[in-house]
């Protein structure tokens, strides 16, 4: 039977130790630090106090997460939290079959080939699912309503996401039953962003239409302020858009599942076993709008998508 402790030749912490394994940086992933801190203390868990957090940053190189991964199981933490995508998670578990795994991600686990099964995800992975993967198609119905008459759009996709493929199939599929013409931009570095709004600009299309992936959503400053730049009406992911000055979001609500992840961290310490806790899955999503934004690109939001936002900006 696997342990989840630590080895017992190993010189054991005063305290538990949480390895977090993260693919941006601290800042970047300020806010859902929060929320997970605060689904560690939902547990009676404090950083500082009675946990201890051993942080590893990949800084956005995605090839760093495998050795960052190894070095916090040579570091015999007592479990490793893996929050931010498929990336992370997959690099946690090709590192340890042995200490727990919480990831958090917003695609499908299952066929990410992150765990077998949601209900019974045996070995020593469990932890959190979004659904801002299976809804990339609904921002473009949304982008769609509010340019009504214009047909032709453009989708953002990242090639190096391991869920690039299906999201385009989804959003191409979505596009051929709204009866608009897609174009594909892709960009998976930050140098490349300017181009890809550039690309839309002169395509004219009737917005840019971000597929879900953790680059992004964690570059949204820098997204919005280059759709201000090029006068592009954009929708992404994550309500960092928006409130950075983007035009609107669409996407899982991060906290929840930021927080959900950090209960599970806090079971997992307190005995519970990953296997004996199913993938959790927030099912929960939230529409951003910014009115200022849309003012500045001299839009108007239709009554119908106003009253379905979570959060509107003035």
């Amino acid at each position: 039977m696997a342990s989840w402790t630590v080895p017992a030749n190993a010189q054991r912490p005063t305290v538990p130790v949480i390895g977090y394994l993260g693919s941006e940086s601290p800042d970047r992933y300020a806010s859902r630090l929060a929320a997970f801190r605060a689904g560690l203390a939902e547990t009676g868990f404090i950083e500082g106090r009675n946990v201890a957090i051993e942080y590893r940053w990949a800084e956005g190189q995605y090839r760093r997460l495998p050795a960052l991964a190894k070095d916090l199981v040579d570091r015999q933490v007592n479990l490793i939290v893996a929050p931010g995508g498929a990336e992370v998670a997959l690099a946690a578990k090709a590192a340890t079959s042995d200490i727990p795994v919480v990831f958090e991600m917003g695609g499908d686990p299952v066929a990410l080939g992150v765990v077998d099964s949601l209900s019974r995800p045996a070995g020593n992975l469990t932890g959190v699912s979004s659904l801002s993967v299976e809804v990339s198609r609904k921002r473009l119905e949304f982008m769609s309503e509010l340019r009504p008459g214009i047909k032709l759009f453009a989708a953002a996709m990242n090639p190096a996401s391991p869920t690039a493929k299906t999201q385009l199939g989804n959003l191409q599929v979505a596009a051929s039953s709204l009866g608009l013409e897609l174009r594909i931009l892709e960009a998976s570095a930050e140098e490349e962003f300017d181009a890809m709004f550039a690309s839309a600009a002169q395509l004219r299309v009737g917005g840019l239409v971000f597929s879900s992936d953790p680059y992004f959503a964690y570059r949204s400053p820098q997204l919005a302020a280059l759709a201000v730049t090029h006068a592009v009406p954009a929708i992404t992911q994550s309500r960092d858009f928006p409130l950075a000055g983007g035009l609107m979001s669409y996407g899982g609500d991060f906290e929840q599942s930021h927080r959900h992840t950090g209960i599970y961290a806090g079971r997992i310490i307190k005995g519970a076993k990953p296997s004996e806790l199913p993938v959790q899955r927030v099912t929960k999503v939230e529409m951003c709008i910014n009115l200022k934004a849309a003012r500045t690109l001299d839009l108007a939001f239709p009554p119908s998508l106003l009253s379905s936002a979570d959060l509107v900006i003035e």
